[in-house]
């Protein structure tokens, strides 16, 4: 390579880098404003001259939080969030696998009806969704929220990609040494997909926890809110108290960046192998 090649390699690098900080700086921004607003008065929250970092810390705003019913509102909905993923990542990854390496009547039907009800709005099927978990006696309960979540198009139609990618080989030689279908899905399938699990497991527990939507349909009781709801709930009865808000949302946010972090190898290896394939 020569120089001049070199040096247009090197400039890229430079500006790949210097853009990718901009974005990470204007990503990260609002959640650094969360957390420092949360440990602000309410004076210097207020005041005209932004403080970019508080000077005199406190923890009156998580406090006052904590008197709130907060601490069982996270518990719901990390019961809520957790519960979702892994009986979604369950479902789907079996589906999925169904789907790829199986064959049976009315398979591409049944894909095909996968994909349109991918493109199809959530608020479009609420009614009946509340309907059936008001029949099932399941309104005001974290199951009314958890359920729905389950069935998730996305989730199968991302597991069944994964699940193309097994060489039907490895299937047919668990068959030769007498393995059964669900010997042959955990022992075998299941280690090769773990990565679109991975991926598949941030995406359910995100979705999960955001969904403020369906939340607010499903929960009315206190008891059952989740941070979400909780933290709406206080900006109703205390919408002048930005530091309460923020110790809220503060809190809201750490279970996902937890989750990231704990499944981002498998998130990082999903993206790579479907960039591979695609």
């Amino acid at each position: 390579m020569n120089n001049k090649a070199m040096g247009q390699s090197l400039g890229y690098r430079i500006f790949a880098i210097i853009i990718l900080i901009l974005l990470a700086v204007f990503f990260f921004f609002p959640l650094y404003w969360i957390i420092t607003g949360s440990f602000k008065d309410a004076i210097t929250i207020n005041a005209r001259q932004p403080q970019w970092f508080p000077l005199a810390p406190t923890l009156d705003n998580y406090v006052k939080l904590f008197k709130q019913p907060a601490i069982q509102w996270l518990i719901n909905t990390i019961i809520m969030a957790v519960g979702a993923m892994a009986l979604t990542c369950l479902t789907a990854s079996l589906a999925g696998y169904a789907l790829a390496k199986k064959r049976f009547y009315g398979k591409k039907v049944l894909f095909t009806l996968l994909v349109c009800a991918m493109a199809l709005p959530k608020q479009v099927i609420v009614i009946p969704l509340l309907q059936e978990m008001s029949v099932l006696n399941l309104n005001n309960s974290l199951l009314a929220v958890i359920l729905p979540t389950v069935g998730w198009p996305f989730g199968v139609f991302l597991m069944k990609q994964f699940s193309e990618t097994i060489p039907t080989e490895l299937m047919e030689a668990a068959r030769v040494d007498g393995a059964g279908e669900l010997r042959t899905f955990f022992s075998v399938i299941l280690p090769i997909i773990k990565p679109g699990i991975g991926a598949l497991a941030i995406f359910t527990f995100v979705n999960s926890w955001n969904d403020y939507f369906l939340q607010l349909i499903m929960l009315q009781e206190k008891a059952v809110f989740t941070i979400s709801l909780g933290i709406a709930r206080l900006q109703g009865e205390v919408s002048s108290d930005f530091g309460l808000i923020m110790a809220g949302a503060a809190v809201a946010a750490i279970p996902i960046v937890v989750v990231f972090l704990a499944f981002q190898k498998y998130f990082t290896q999903g993206i790579t192998m479907g960039a591979v394939k695609g």
